[in-house]
């Protein structure tokens, strides 16, 4: 199982607090009104930020 660090944790509930309120865009700045989104935005800017979150896996065939 995957260990996240507490920065992740942070960052998720910052993401799916916006994205409740409506105010989440994604990279493209389109609303982001899926959960799953929320979820990988929150986790890509806790790496980005140096947090300890697992690099993500790739396509599995």
């Amino acid at each position: 199982m995957a260990k996240y660090g507490p920065k992740a944790s942070e960052k998720v509930e910052k993401a799916m607090h916006e994205m409740k309120e409506g105010k989440l865009r994604s990279s493209s700045g389109q609303k982001v009104t899926s959960r799953k989104q929320a979820v990988a935005i929150g986790l890509s800017e806790a790496r980005e930020a140096g947090g300890k979150v697992p690099q993500p896996s790739g396509k599995k065939h």
